[in-house]
Parts: structure tokens; sequence; C-alpha cells
């Protein structure tokens, strides 16, 4: 895949399309997985993103159960050297337990992903989720100790708000700290206003690299949702309905349904070529369950969208 991005202000040289890895274990099994990593790895693609509590919703989990999978996979290939590898800490293991980002439990929870993962390091490793309460200088002061040790390349951060994202970026330059280089924040072509009112104006001023989760919206952007009746077609209808088919959501899909007509191609291929278009955004996440789901990623990087068809999804999409 001749398209290769630096990831923010780092030496990571990613494909602009990273795997999300949430759904090994969840609505793939081990055997599912291998298959899909293979076939995202032989189109080119080198980045999975993952978290130590995937995916600990599922009846019978626990969490750390896509680090397995993937740390197996590793093994098998002996392909650790070719995947600029993700994961995260700080989230919760349950709808019980808190996020946490207390230094000794990061320095806990690192050892855990490794073994889990089978390799000695992780090239981003994210603060999925901020506690809110715990000094920032403790959480930073934990990943220095993990990059002074090899364990860690680069950290990131996620769901954190834009106060202590900016007074984190603050401290790392005041006391000389390691800096988060991406954020990781839901944005894809419904969900906008969190991401363009809150953050974009911060990623600019600091340079970060943007990897958007989410970014077909958990299904609703990549064209199977297309009138009432395809929602009961799937496990995750019902709350995508809920959730995205309103007006704006119909409106939505509709310009996308025009546009992947005119460009001969598919609506969640559109949908990814449509973040891939906003300056900001380094390289969207996006899972797949099906190898013919791959080849939307490859087309989404070899579509170049016309400024009528950025007009017209940027006027659907508005809020």
């Amino acid at each position: 895949m001749e398209r290769i991005v630096s990831l923010g202000h780092t030496d990571l040289q990613i494909v602009p399309l990273i795997f999300g890895g949430n759904v090994f274990g969840w609505t793939l099994d081990e055997k599912e997985s291998f298959k899909i990593m293979d076939s995202f790895m032989s189109f080119g693609f080198n980045a999975i993103d993952t978290s130590n509590n995937y995916s600990h919703w599922v009846e019978g989990n626990k969490g750390g159960e896509s680090e397995i999978i993937i740390g197996k996979w590793f093994k098998e290939n002996g392909n650790r050297d070719k995947v600029v590898l993700m994961t995260k800490v700080g989230g919760r293991f349950g709808y019980d337990s808190k996020p946490n980002t207390q230094g000794a439990y990061i320095k806990e929870q690192v050892e855990l992903s490794l073994r889990r993962l089978q390799t000695d390091y992780i090239d981003l490793y994210q603060t999925h989720y901020d506690d809110q309460i715990t000094p920032i200088e403790e959480t930073l002061r934990a990943y220095e100790e993990l990059i002074k040790e090899g364990k860690v390349r680069n950290i990131g951060a996620s769901n954190m708000s834009t106060d202590r994202l900016v007074e984190s970026l603050e401290t790392a330059s005041k006391l000389n700290l390691p800096h988060y280089v991406s954020l990781q924040p839901e944005y894809n072509l419904y969900d906008r206003e969190k991401y363009e009112r809150e953050y974009e104006q911060t990623v600019r001023q600091f340079g970060l690299a943007v990897i958007p989760y989410y970014s077909l919206a958990s299904g609703f952007l990549s064209g199977k949702y297309l009138n009432d009746d395809d929602f009961s077609k799937s496990a995750r209808g019902e709350g995508i309905q809920k959730k995205y088919w309103n007006e704006r959501g119909k409106r939505i899909v509709s310009a996308l349904n025009e546009v992947a007509s005119a460009y001969h191609t598919s609506s969640s291929s559109v949908a990814l070529a449509w973040l891939l278009s906003q300056d900001t955004i380094t390289a969207p996440i996006a899972s797949a369950t099906k190898e013919a789901h791959l080849q939307g990623f490859v087309s989404a990087l070899q579509l170049r969208l016309g400024e009528d068809a950025l007009t017209k999804l940027n006027e659907a999409s508005k809020y």
C-alpha cells in the first residue's frame, strides 16, 4: 500500500486506516480473528488498535480477550515487528468498575497487557478513560518509567476532557515528561459536533495525531441501513436505530448513497474517505468481520472525493 503517514510527531509509520480490535472475542472468535488479521495485513495495512478491557461486555468474558487473540496471532505468525500495535489502559472492566489512571495501576496493567499480547513493547499506549482525580503528573511519571524501560514507545489519549488533555500536554512540557502524541476521539459523519467544537482547535495547536473510533458509527454509515426494516436484521440494529435513525441520520445515509453511486463505490468507503479528507484526521479506526469489508477500506484510501461530494456530505451532516 503506497499511502503511508507518520503518527503525529513520532517515527511510527502507518497506512492510514487502523483495524479496531474490539471485535476480537466478541463478534469474531479466535479462528475468525486470525483470518481477518491475515487478510488485513495481506492488503498492505499495518496498524491494529485494541484495549486491555476488550471485550469485557460479552457474557462470560472478563476483559483482555482481544489482546490474548492478538498475542496468539503474533506468536503463530512471528510478525510482531510488522505491526504498529496500539492498546489502552484506564477503562472499566464492567459496569460496576471505574476508570483508573493511577501510576501503580498503569504499571501493573502494562505487564498484563504485554503478557497477553506476547510482546515486550507497545507502540502506542493510550489513556482509555481519564479518572479525572489522579494528579496528571502521577500518570505521566508512570508512562515515563515505562518508556525508559522500553515497554512503551509512545503515549496517546482517548476519552479525556479538553481541559485535562491541555493540562496534560502543558504539564509534560513544563516537567519534561512524555506527552500525548495522539487523540482517539469518537468522530464520524454523524458524530461531528463534539470533536469539531471541543477538540479540533487543541489538536491543531499541539500537533496531535487524530485516530477516531466509531468511524462508521457502529455500522450505521456502512450502507446496510437504508430503511426501517434493515435494523431488525442485525443484533446491534435496535440500538443503532434508536441513536441514529432520525431526520438528520436519514439525510446522511441518503447523501452517502448518492455519493457512493456517483463514485461506483460503497457507502462505508465514502464515509471513511470523508474522514480522511478532514485535515486534522490522521487515520480512522474501523472494524471488519468479513474480508469484503476490508476491500471497502482499500477503496476508501484510493478514493479522492471532489468538492461537490464533500459539500453534499457536509451539508447533509451539519448540526
